[in-house]
């Protein structure tokens, strides 16, 4: 037992791994116990902090728990000072990665928790990814940080020259970062979520997938328009998703030939015909104009419900049923048309000739035919 191997005797080193096993066991026992009763806590409860923490600690790896078992050992042997330095920063480097482990684990168990109803809140799903990437890299960047200071590197002076590097790699990919930035603004402020239905200039469409540079939307046709979030964001947007009613401005012609008694009778007609309609709110009907080859009339209302498929059918038995009315009053559907009156100008020559009309100026007469 006084036998000398590396400065120690075998007893201090018997010693050192009884305490290493010890320790190492101590610390999974401890954990497989924490984890037992946190899961019968988290059986009866409704609550789910208790079940992120079962899952964070599940994750907790056996190298790191072999790893602070012979640290603990290592204290009571007599090693060199640079041995113990390497073996403190490296139980501590290993300590901050299991820290990290946890942390990412309880995240994305927090995460898939709060944001995994996506059938009835389509806007979890939007900002799901966004935000889990945001705080898994916050939380690695600090884990990093705190090694880096750990092995003695001056991170104060990193961090500096991070920053002026940060500002030219911005400058590089600044379209990136205001891809990333319009991704931060989409899930905070959600003018949309995955599902709505959307128009975007003279494009239209699903929202299918929000990322943290585009944005995809399943056109009508069924091909996938991809968008950039900082020019989706730029852009006029209509979201038909959150209509919650429908306005429906509709007009009718009619020909210059419909006496006055009938063009009275018309908006009454169309206000009859649209109140007759059920989840309809009339607004009015007019004799809203005269046009080139017509007489106009204007017709509004209200569709209480955003579904299209309900407005389409509404206004087509509207239609439907104004043709059949029109039908026995016998009003006749204008169409554009216009009337050319032709003279002959030999004909208007002889005329002034006779001094029956002045001679305008203007093109020459055309010579009298030759007999």
């Amino acid at each position: 037992m006084e036998v000398m191997f590396l400065n120690n005797t075998v007893l201090s080193w018997l010693t050192a791994l009884g305490i290493a096993v010890g320790v190492a066991l101590a610390l999974h026992l401890v954990k497989n116990v924490v984890v037992h009763r946190l899961g019968i806590i988290a059986a009866r409860t409704d609550t789910k902090l208790d079940d992120i923490a079962v899952a964070a600690l599940l994750a907790t790896r056996t190298s790191v728990i072999l790893i602070m078992g012979l640290y603990a050992g290592s204290t009571v042997l007599a090693l060199p000072l640079s041995v113990k330095l390497f073996a403190t920063r490296f139980a501590i480097v290993s300590g901050l990665i299991q820290a990290a482990i946890w942390g990412n684990t309880a995240l994305r168990a927090w995460l898939a928790e709060y944001y995994g109803n996506t059938n009835t809140d389509p806007a979890r799903a939007t900002s799901a990814a966004a935000v889990g990437f945001i705080a898994r890299m916050v939380l690695w960047i600090v884990i990093l940080l705190m090694i880096l200071d750990n092995l003695g590197v001056n991170i104060t002076t990193l961090v500096a020259s991070l920053g002026i590097g940060g500002i030219a790699v911005a400058l590089a990919v600044q379209n990136i970062l205001g891809d990333l930035f319009a991704s931060l603004s989409i899930v905070l402020d959600k003018p949309f979520v995955i599902g709505d239905f959307v128009i975007v200039d003279k494009f239209l469409g699903t929202i299918e997938y929000v990322g943290l540079k585009t944005t995809r939307i399943r056109s009508l046709s069924g091909e996938q328009l991809v968008f950039s979030n900082a020019d989706l964001l730029r852009s006029r947007l209509q979201n038909m998703t959150r209509m919650n009613r429908r306005r429906v401005v509709f007009g009718v012609s009619v020909t210059y030939d419909t006496p006055t008694s009938k063009l009275r009778a018309i908006p009454p007609l169309l206000t009859e015909l649209v109140k007759a309609r059920e989840t309809v709110s009339f607004d009015r009907a007019h004799f809203s104009g005269i046009g080139p080859s017509s007489y106009n009339f204007e017709v509004v209302y209200w569709v209480e419900t955003p579904d299209y498929l309900r407005f389409m059918d509404i206004q087509q038995e509207i239609y439907l049923q104004m043709l059949d009315r029109f039908a026995e009053m016998d009003i006749e559907l204008a169409f554009p048309a216009q009337t050319l009156h032709v003279r002959d100008a030999r004909d208007l020559a002889a005329q002034a000739r006779d001094g029956i009309v002045p001679v305008e100026r203007g093109p020459v007469p055309l010579p009298p035919a030759a007999s």
